[in-house]
């Protein structure tokens, strides 16, 4: 697997504090009503605005399709990828629906258990007024994939997620509101790994619920206090239970900052039911920035730190901490060139009073790839790739090294 995924990271504050002194800059004016971003429709189809997309992705050869241990002789296979995409709006009276619409179709040559075909729908309704901002939508996901950096087995599963929030403009410059989560995650019956059912283990439901404060400082960028509470409930794994309280502080940057995305730093106190569980009080982070030099280089930042749950019955969860990152630089018109790095620490709290085969566990899979990129008008860009992954563990059948190389076009209408 050398799929490179959105990580994490700890030194957030001073990236925060950075990101409030350049954003102030204005580029152009947004919309100060939270009016959707539809610059990137290049179809119109009465008042339905599309962005229709499609890539041909990982064209070329995995040397570890199963992330197997370099004892057992790892086995490669010739694969590629096809993701058609389609982002819509449509705008309806002074409310906007929103989707997006994303299918993967997998291919392996030879190990046809591994080909799939995965889709993902995002729908959403909003409607900005004067002083209230209503926000609704629900996501659903089928997929058969790895499901983060622990589970090395592409397992079929389901998503399915609801949100709606509503926000009031309390002062010229501030908004309070409330909102509301719900997502449901129901693994295959048959969906194994190392022998463990991943249904029996990780089938659950997620609720949460929160207040909001938002301060908009610039007319790009708006500074945000989350206080919420969250419950997971597991469908057969009661152990697994928990309650949590959740404060966090974010800011968000319009699409014409200097820097563009959110990132955000918190606190977390997470509570499990059985006692037999260790809780975890500590931070938590999430960040997703690009920022746009000399026009012609791209820097972007993704990172969290947060609880996740973990298929091992005496090691129910663990601490994901990483980051990633990666720096795309246009050498000549047509041509580009991109580096990808990423890190992520993956540290185990086990069950008081069992035995585990280490103690304190603590795995890291780190990241690395490039990319040189021609450039056919604005529309289509053809790479070559090459991207190696490498996972150090505590417990020894758990490490691997992966290599994956090959091309990848996209094209966009």
């Amino acid at each position: 697997m050398l799929k490179v995924r959105s990580v994490t990271n700890k030194p957030l504050i001073a990236l925060g504090l950075s990101v409030l002194m350049v954003s102030s800059r204005v580029a152009a004016q947004s919309d100060a009503h939270g009016e959707p971003d539809v610059s990137k429709a290049h179809v119109r189809v009465g008042r339905l605005l599309l962005n229709p997309t499609i890539a041909l992705t990982n064209l070329g050869v995995d040397t570890n399709v199963f992330n197997e241990p370099n004892q057992s002789a790892p086995r490669d296979d010739f694969t590629l990828t096809v993701t058609p995409k389609t982002d819509l709006w449509l705008r309806m009276g002074r409310s906007w629906v929103t989707g997006k619409v994303t299918e993967d179709f997998v291919w392996y040559q030879k190990f046809a258990s591994e080909r799939s075909a995965n889709n993902s729908v995002n729908m959403g309704w909003l409607l900005p007024l004067n002083r209230l901002t209503l926000n609704v939508g629900t996501a659903h996901l089928r997929t058969r994939d790895r499901p983060g950096f622990e589970i090395d087995a592409r397992s079929q599963r389901n998503e399915l997620a609801y949100h709606g929030s509503v926000e009031i403009r309390a002062r010229p410059k501030m908004f309070v509101g409330i909102r509301g989560d719900r997502r449901t995650t129901s693994f295959d019956s048959v969906a194994t790994f190392e022998g463990v059912s991943l249904r029996d283990a990780l089938n659950r439901t997620v609720t949460s619920e929160a207040l909001t404060v938002r301060q908009q400082l610039t007319p790009l960028t708006a500074v945000t206090l989350d206080v919420g509470r969250s419950q997971d409930r597991f469908e057969f794994s009661p152990l697994r239970d928990s309650d949590s309280t959740n404060v966090s502080v974010g800011v968000t940057l319009d699409r014409f900052a200097i820097i563009k995305g959110s990132a955000s730093l918190g606190y977390r106190d997470f509570q499990p039911v059985s006692p037999s569980l260790p809780p975890y009080k500590g931070t938590t982070a999430a960040a997703d920035l690009s920022y746009v030099a000399f026009g012609t280089m791209q820097v972007g930042v993704q990172a969290t730190r947060d609880v996740q749950y973990s298929f091992e019955i005496n090691e129910p969860y663990y601490l994901l901490t990483g980051v990633s990152g990666s720096l795309a630089q246009r050498i000549s018109r047509p041509v580009d060139v991109v580096g990808r790095i990423g890190t992520q620490q993956l540290d185990y709290r086990e069950r008081i009073g069992v035995n585990v085969e280490a103690r304190n566990r603590s795995d890291s899979v780190r990241t690395y790839g490039g990319s040189v990129g021609y450039h056919m008008g604005n529309t289509v860009r053809i790479g070559f790739n090459v991207d190696q992954q490498h996972r150090t563990s505590s417990v020894g059948n758990r490490e691997y090294h992966g290599l994956r190389f090959g091309t990848s076009v996209t094209y966009g209408y």
